[in-house]
């Protein structure tokens, strides 16, 4: 493992824990510089292909979901090991289906139904671009929903 402070190619494990994903984080310290930093190992696993609503296909892509959790979740008190938990959450759950292609929707689904459990106010952020609610009134009955739950 490369050490990320200067890039010496020697580091020493000091730490190993697995996670419930069957994902490994390592802690580490630099053999030269001396410095500790962490590395995550997770098993790669094929996610199925994702169809847009315009019949479009694309590759189910980590990051793109990381943003838009982040985006919902910002100055929110939520941790980034939560939001590192929801979107290995959605990963293994596309994973699990064992389909090759599903449709975008239900990434979104699935990404509506975490942040509904971790934060109310992040989940109607999200919903907000998700579902298309471009009035006041849409917003409100999807709060109301939230509310009655």
């Amino acid at each position: 493992m490369r050490c990320p402070y200067c890039k010496h190619h020697d580091s020493k494990v000091l730490d190993t824990s697995h996670d419930s994903h069957g994902g490994i984080r390592r802690r580490r310290e630099c053999l030269k510089c001396r410095q500790r930093f962490s590395s995550y190992e997770r098993p790669i696993l094929a996610t199925p292909l994702l169809i847009k609503q315009d019949g479009a296909r694309e590759e189910f892509d980590r990051e793109k979901l990381a943003r838009g959790i982040r985006i919902s979740c910002a100055k929110r008190p939520v941790s980034a090991a939560d939001i590192e938990r929801m979107i290995g959450h959605v990963e293994t759950s596309l994973q699990k289906l064992g389909k090759a292609e599903v449709s975008s929707r239900v990434v979104g689904d699935l990404v509506m139904a975490t942040l509904k459990e971790a934060d109310q106010i992040a989940y109607i952020r999200y919903a907000i671009v998700y579902l298309g609610l471009d009035d006041l009134q849409s917003i409100r009955t999807e709060i109301d929903q939230l509310l009655e739950d």
